[in-house]
């Protein structure tokens, strides 16, 4: 059949029966699966394949290992932040305590000194009602 031609539908017939005898020829050659050849590709995958799992195995026996390691330091570090939070609320308390204690302190203070002067505005009433502060 030359380029130019058209084939016909003999041509194609006889293309498509050749193209089916070489697949068929292509099949009958390949190895069987008591092959020597072909045991022994199974097995490469085999391996192959159980090495990637022992790999993936050791990979998510790393990611559980890194995960718990970084529960156990959130732990601590909540239980480091607890125990800050803690110690500044007794600090704070502690500091509330003095506040309140010197500002008793002062009240006490600011009532003696008023009530030092109501005494001496008294006395000196007292003492302006007997006569002494006038000089007369």
């Amino acid at each position: 059949m030359s380029k130019n031609a058209i084939p016909d539908f003999n041509d194609r017939r006889k293309q498509q029966a050749e193209a089916r005898q070489a697949m068929l020829e292509k099949f009958r050659s390949a190895p069987g699966p008591d092959d020597p050849r072909m045991i022994e590709k199974r097995r490469e995958r085999e391996a192959i394949a159980a090495a990637r799992a022992k790999r993936q195995a050791e990979r998510e026996r790393a990611r559980q290992a890194e995960e718990a390691e970084l529960a156990r330091q959130a732990e601590i570090a909540a239980a480091a932040a607890a125990e800050t939070e803690r110690l500044a609320a007794e600090e704070a308390a502690r500091l509330a305590a003095e506040e309140a204690e010197l500002d008793r302190l002062l009240k006490a203070e600011q009532k003696a000194a008023r009530d030092a002067r109501y005494a001496a505005r008294k006395a000196a009433k007292k003492d302006r009602r007997k006569g002494g502060g006038r000089g007369y």
